[in-house]
């Protein structure tokens, strides 16, 4: 299954490409959607729409899955990240592409099996668990890359479990 992470925020959305096939993981892409800071709101919204348009076109993924929104202190940036949310989760639905939506603890718990893990460990895992020889950058790709293996695990999980009863 091709699975595609999205990390929303309005200057910066990572994604990540992953392939997993019986619980192990392929990178395939990731990167960085960028939008100039000096742009409108409406513009920099569009221009998110556009360049997920256009990876999705190319990538072709089976499934998504969006990082939910989670502030605990900075809650200046909830609005513009929930904008972009708000635009990856509409481009997605238009396309009809089945979406899993995940908690940063979530992502953690799936990577690390710890809910409290660091950054610096989240990555580590990313780049053990898609056997790359480096850790991700920048943090908002490794982020995406974090949330498509989280899908994969979620997902792997929910259907074997069903598969058992």
């Amino acid at each position: 299954m091709i699975i595609l992470g999205l990390d929303p925020g309005t200057a910066i959305t990572g994604y990540g490409l992953i392939e997993a096939v019986a619980g192990s993981y392929r990178l395939l892409n990731y990167g960085c959607i960028r939008t100039e800071p000096g742009h409108s709101d409406a513009a920099r919204l569009l221009k998110l729409h556009e360049d997920l348009c256009f990876l999705l076109d190319a990538a072709r993924p089976e499934q998504v899955a969006v990082e939910k929104l989670f502030f605990n202190r900075n809650t200046t940036t909830a609005v513009p990240v929930g904008q972009a949310r708000g635009v990856l989760l509409l481009t997605c639905a238009q396309r009809d592409l089945p979406i899993g939506e995940y908690t940063p603890l979530e992502v953690k718990q799936a990577l690390t099996g710890y809910g409290r893990a660091d950054k610096k460990q989240i990555q580590y895992m990313v780049a053990k668990l898609l056997r790359m020889k480096e850790i991700p950058k920048p943090d908002d790709a490794a982020d995406a890359l974090a949330i498509a293996i989280t899908h994969a695990h979620y997902y792997r999980n929910a259907h074997l479990w069903k598969e058992g009863q």
